[in-house]
């Protein structure tokens, strides 16, 4: 769909969020990111492109003289995953925050196999923060879930929904359209 088709708020309707777009991650190396997010998490590379050094950038990112190279990967169920990798300027910091400290974000994503996912995980240089946890009680009673930070500290939640006598996944519902 392009963005110019998309449905716009009525004129009665206060200007606000559509929908959802894509979620990004600055990265140190565009190449490792990619080999985890397609190899690893079977996402779908969707477009590579360079960003040189311009006015429209510097307007974008709010760095001047920034450069960089990005790419759109899309997940299963199609959100897309922003990665970028920038090359200029020179004095670029590493941002590794822990899940309490303020500014930190995390993505989270259903599995189907949440074991078979950490060793695969694991095996890519991602280190899990724990143990997987099982939630006993409330409205997400039996799901199982573990958060997993990769090298540039980018944080992502996995979780695997209950399963039932016969081994499918249960009903659990997480969209606001299924609450």
């Amino acid at each position: 769909m392009h963005r110019e088709t998309m449905m716009m708020p009525s004129h009665d309707t206060p200007p606000g969020v559509t929908r959802a777009d894509h979620t990004g991650f600055t990265v140190s190396s565009l190449d490792e990111s990619l080999a985890f997010w397609v190899d690893v998490l079977g996402f779908r590379l969707v477009t590579r492109d360079r960003y040189p050094a311009s006015e429209f950038l510097d307007n974008v990112v709010g760095v001047p003289g920034a450069e960089l190279e990005l790419a759109m990967v899309e997940a299963p169920g199609g959100h897309l995953i922003e990665l970028l990798e920038y090359s200029a300027p020179a004095n670029r910091e590493y941002f590794k925050p822990r899940a309490c400290d303020v500014g930190s974000v995390h993505l989270a994503f259903l599995v189907d196999d949440l074991d078979a996912l950490l060793a695969r995980v694991a095996g890519a240089g991602w280190m899990a923060l724990g143990e997987p946890q099982t939630v006993r009680g409330g409205s997400r009673d039996g799901l199982r879930l573990f958060y997993a930070r990769g090298p540039d500290g980018v944080t992502v939640e996995f979780l695997q929904p209950p399963r039932q006598a016969d081994g499918r996944a249960a009903g659990w519902k997480n969209s606001m359209n299924e609450r």
